[in-house]
């Protein structure tokens, strides 16, 4: 790679924001060209200035950052993926791995991990926390979560129906939701029906309890 590594930086609590962009400014060979607070942001960044890598923290306002990272994965195929957690729930690292990541670190490494994981990423290898990597298989297609996977009502609902069911417990009401997603009002309406038949669970806090408890979202 020529030249530093040029990173976008979005978490939404900006003094972990802050204190990890100027960490990795001062360090060799690596530039912040993008901090910002929602993954809508992260996506426009990413597409304007075509970084690197993308640290993308998993809970923020806005769409939610697994589909931040598709769309960014999508529109700009240089960039690499890593995504930051103070969770390690199954659904959040299986997610991750769907939506193309090439990295998983945890919030309680020390910075200096944060910093590997950049510089091994940016190479086209995968770097995930020690508490991940423990649960993942590596197989010749790609990497997998071991046999160990959550088995629950939630894996009878499709991507799309999951990403509504995340909305929902976060609070979106369902016109949120449809300018969130670029979705018909009536569209997410009808997934939001699928859900609640699928899972038997006719209320929406029951639904966020439903999807607290499955990892779903973090509390």
């Amino acid at each position: 790679m020529n030249g530093p590594i040029r990173i976008v930086l979005a978490d939404d609590h900006t003094l972990v924001r802050q204190s990890l962009a100027r960490l990795l400014n001062e360090t060799s060979n690596m530039n912040v060209v993008g901090e910002i607070g929602t993954a809508d942001e992260a996506v426009d960044a990413a597409i304007r200035v075509n970084p690197d890598v993308v640290l993308l923290d998993i809970d923020m306002p806005g769409i939610a950052a697994f589909d931040a990272a598709r769309t960014i994965t999508a529109r700009c195929p240089q960039a690499k993926i890593i995504f930051l957690s103070a969770f390690t729930h199954d659904r959040y690292i299986a997610s991750a791995l769907d939506s193309g990541a090439m990295g998983y670190v945890c919030k309680t490494e020390p910075p200096e991990k944060v910093v590997k994981a950049i510089r091994t990423v940016a190479m086209g290898q995968t770097y995930f926390s020690p508490e991940v990597q423990s649960r993942l298989v590596v197989e010749s297609d790609g990497v997998r979560l071991g046999s160990h996977e959550v088995k629950s009502r939630a894996n009878e609902l499709t991507n799309r129906e999951l990403e509504v069911l995340r909305y929902i417990a976060r609070g979106l009401s369902k016109k949120e939701i449809a300018k969130t997603m670029h979705l018909s009002v009536k569209t997410v309406e009808n997934h939001a029906a699928s859900v609640m038949n699928r899972l038997e669970i006719h209320d929406r806090v029951a639904l966020t309890r439903f999807a607290i408890r499955e990892g779903l979202i973090e509390p």
